[in-house]
């Protein structure tokens, strides 16, 4: 199965990996499992990175080579989910978030995410 992490996920499989519980860790970990992050993610980091917030203080550069260390895959943003975006109800209006439950259903893949509020989108959104 493709197990795409949106930005929290993905920063605390790597970072914070005490924050998922053991289940999410053993599929992340599991091998049956493509576990992908989005360029996207990287995207909105680096914004937030940029802007010296005091609730990131993470490198973008280093999530990304420590989640391709782990095996997890690179997720570029293709035209297909772009455009997808346009056509999404206005749930949520966070464009990172719509941007990748829109990867999710275009790619297919599972949107692993803590956000709730993204659930409404899709049966592939899976809230954790």
């Amino acid at each position: 199965m493709r197990l795409l992490l949106d930005t929290h996920i993905l920063l605390w499989a790597l970072i914070e990996p005490g924050r998922l519980d053991s289940d999410l860790r053993d599929i992340l970990e599991s091998p049956e499992h493509t576990v992908l992050f989005s360029a996207a993610s990287v995207w909105e980091m680096s914004i937030k990175a940029a802007l010296g917030r005091a609730d990131f203080k993470v490198a973008p550069n280093r999530i990304v080579a420590e989640a391709l260390d782990v095996g997890f895959e690179e997720l570029p943003v293709r035209s297909a989910a772009a455009l997808a975006v346009a056509t999404l109800p206005h749930h949520h209006r966070d464009p990172f978030d719509r941007l990748l439950v829109a990867q999710a259903m275009t790619e297919p893949a599972r949107l692993y995410t803590a956000d709730a509020a993204l659930a409404v989108y899709s049966e592939l959104v899976v809230r954790v």
